[in-house]
């Protein structure tokens, strides 16, 4: 039992050492690479979705939200340089959102999930990030979403890593 905890913890270093890694090659990129874009979300209980991808690489956020107006939110995606890493991170950049989110799905296309993580309060103007309880969440292969009966309601942002099913000649 120890040592699948130890070979757990050891897991989530090396991801997470791939993960920084991999920001610091996306930094580094051309335009074809990475980008960022701006849409709002909108309150009013509708399904909504936003798309942005790269190459044959796609995130997609999908949500429903209610209270408020509608909020600017960034969305940015990346390929690491090797083409094996494919980003997505969606998040609000005054850190809180007011908007209660009655249901969100993020869908990465082409890509296998190696990590991912969702937050209620995204960092900024010296507050750090609150990542969600793992319960309010779930991660599959392609997908992030929440939890029914479990998920507080409140996002702001969302980070996914995957791996790209690109094959070396």
């Amino acid at each position: 039992m120890a040592s699948q905890k130890i070979f757990y913890v050891v897991k989530m270093i090396f991801l997470f050492l791939c993960v920084l890694i991999s920001v610091c090659d996306l930094a580094e990129v051309s335009p074809e690479q990475s980008k960022t874009v701006e849409f709002n979300v909108k309150p009013g209980g509708v399904l909504h979705t936003f798309t942005e991808g790269i190459k044959e690489y796609e995130c997609s956020f999908t949500y429903a939200s209610q209270g408020g107006t509608n909020e600017q939110w960034l969305m940015s995606v990346g390929l690491s340089v090797d083409d094996r890493l494919f980003s997505c991170s969606v998040w609000r950049p005054q850190g809180k959102s007011y908007l209660f989110f009655t249901q969100f799905k993020a869908e990465l296309k082409g890509v296998k999930i190696e990590y991912a993580n969702a937050f209620s309060q995204a960092a900024a103007g010296g507050q750090n990030d609150i990542p969600l309880k793992p319960e309010e969440f779930t991660v599959g292969e392609s997908t992030v979403t929440h939890n029914d009966g479990k998920f507080s309601a409140q996002l702001s942002k969302l980070i996914i890593i995957g791996r790209t099913r690109h094959d070396e000649l």
